[in-house]
């Protein structure tokens, strides 16, 4: 099947945006990562300036190729193009919360400040058993990409709320850490996700690890705010 793709590109952040057009024959494997990976060797063939994106493990392990397709966020390397086109046409875009620093690649640096801010690591040793242990897994599953703060109505960077990409993490140590560790961990918590969530769960189905959102919310919450494991 042939397959237009139209990326918004944009040489930095001070230029004007315009989209670019080409084609491309779509097969069942074909993702738009491997279009642009195409696209950037015809492009340099010609010797003309290819498309700037992220990419690293194209095994949607990383995180880094996310982007916005047909106004879904989503891993460009596991988007696959017959699934994701509309009439044969697909719309390329970057995140639209972060800003543009090249075509599709973004400043994500909001991400790991909010971790930062939040305290998200471990002083000393510490396991996590039975049930929280796999809580604990499941939060570690995050990847960081940036696509549950695309769709969130509550998150904007700068502001109080951190979004679900600082819950998650927060999610895991809250599993872990024992009762007598968590007062700083609890009012973080608190002040930048549990007050600033607005319930509406429109990151649930958009985690390309899948993470199960509600469960990790549901025992979070009984952590921090009810104070009950």
């Amino acid at each position: 099947m042939q397959i237009t793709i139209e990326v918004l590109r944009r040489e930095n952040a001070e230029s004007a945006p315009h989209w670019e057009r080409f084609s491309c024959e779509a097969d069942s494997s074909a993702t738009v990562m491997t279009a642009l990976i195409d696209r950037n060797a015809q492009l340099a063939a010609e010797g003309k300036p290819v498309i700037a994106y992220e990419c690293s493990c194209l095994q949607k392990k990383c995180g880094a190729c996310a982007m916005v397709v047909n106004g879904r966020p989503c891993l460009a390397c596991d988007a696959k193009l017959l699934d994701v086109q509309k009439k044969g046409v697909i719309l390329v875009e970057p995140l639209r919360k972060f800003p543009v620093i090249a075509d599709l690649i973004v400043d994500r640096h909001i991400l790991y400040e909010n971790l930062k801010a939040l305290h998200i690591w471990l002083e000393s040793e510490c396991i996590a058993d039975g049930k929280q242990a796999e809580l604990a897994y499941e939060a570690s599953r995050c990847l960081q990409c940036g696509c549950c703060l695309e769709v969130c109505p509550n998150f904007c960077p700068g502001d109080t709320f951190f979004g679900m990409a600082a819950f998650v993490p927060t999610a895991r140590l809250l599993s872990e850490l024992p009762p007598s560790e968590l007062g700083q961990l609890r009012r973080v918590y608190r002040k930048h996700i549990y007050e600033g969530c607005g319930k509406s769960l429109s990151c649930r189905n958009i985690c390309p690890a899948g993470l199960d959102i509600d469960k990790l919310l549901v025992n979070s919450h009984a952590v921090a705010i009810w104070k009950r494991k």
